[in-house]
């Protein structure tokens, strides 16, 4: 994909995009008409309290869900229009995922649970399961490789949550409230991570949260209420996170 996007044309574009709800006989619009471009590289926040869209918009970034009306494409593709399979072929190729809950799988230590995404790629398992604990000596569970997902804290769960997003180096990756869980000291740990990947392999990640201090790490804050775009502010780059 990244062959074929010119540089200087946006990584992520939203086209008049709207959600429409039925409930009962009412339809809520959650998204009323979005546009937005976000470049390759670039660490934007959705920001809006509880009820703003911004959870809406981020499926409709992600392809979880349709569109009623208008376009999301990333590189290029019209992920709205794709069907189930292709976008599940796409996701594994271009997409990573933080989620707030972690979403690691129970029964999988550490290891198996970050080398999940190369299975999915056909990676044999020696390779797959080798390239993981590389990894994850990487975000500083050296000690945690064989341990299952009870058995390691919150801020260990989500640096090998870190770990499985990232290892595939994808176009984008979504974070969606990463350290909604954490305490501040781990939230500072997370979030220095995620930037220091997305700087360090020129990632995007649009990060989804109602939290000042984590649009602090953005280098672009683009804030919802009620379904629309209220404001759109970049950061001088003298004011955008370094890498780590």
């Amino acid at each position: 994909m990244a062959e074929n996007c010119l540089r200087n044309r946006p990584l992520v574009e939203v086209k008049n995009v709207r959600k429409e709800y039925p409930i009962g006989d009412e339809v809520v619009v959650a998204l009323k008409r979005i546009n937005l471009n976000i470049m390759r590289g670039e660490i934007c926040c959705i920001f809006g309290t509880s009820g703003s869209g911004k959870s809406t918009l981020l499926n409709q970034l992600a392809g979880m869900e349709k569109p009623t009306r208008g376009d999301v494409l990333i590189g290029g593709v019209p992920i709205s229009r794709l069907n189930e399979d292709k976008l599940a072929a796409f996701r594994q190729r271009h997409l990573g995922f933080v989620f707030q809950s972690y979403n690691l799988l129970p029964n999988l230590t550490a290891t198996e649970n970050v080398a999940l995404p190369l299975m999915f790629r056909g990676v044999p398992k020696p390779q797959r399961e080798a390239a993981a604990r590389k990894m994850l000596c990487r975000v500083g569970l050296s000690n945690r490789l064989d341990h299952f997902p009870c058995q390691m804290s919150g801020g260990q769960q989500q640096r090998a949550g870190i770990a499985r997003a990232f290892i595939t180096r994808p176009d984008v990756v979504f974070a969606d409230e990463p350290t909604g869980n954490l305490d501040s000291h781990t939230t500072v740990e997370v979030m220095d991570m995620i930037c220091g990947f997305a700087r360090k392999y020129h990632q995007t990640i649009i990060l989804v949260s109602h939290d000042p201090e984590m649009a602090s790490y953005a280098d672009r804050i683009v804030k919802l209420i009620d379904g629309d775009i209220v404001s759109d502010e970049r950061k001088p780059d003298s004011e955008r996170p370094k890498a780590v």
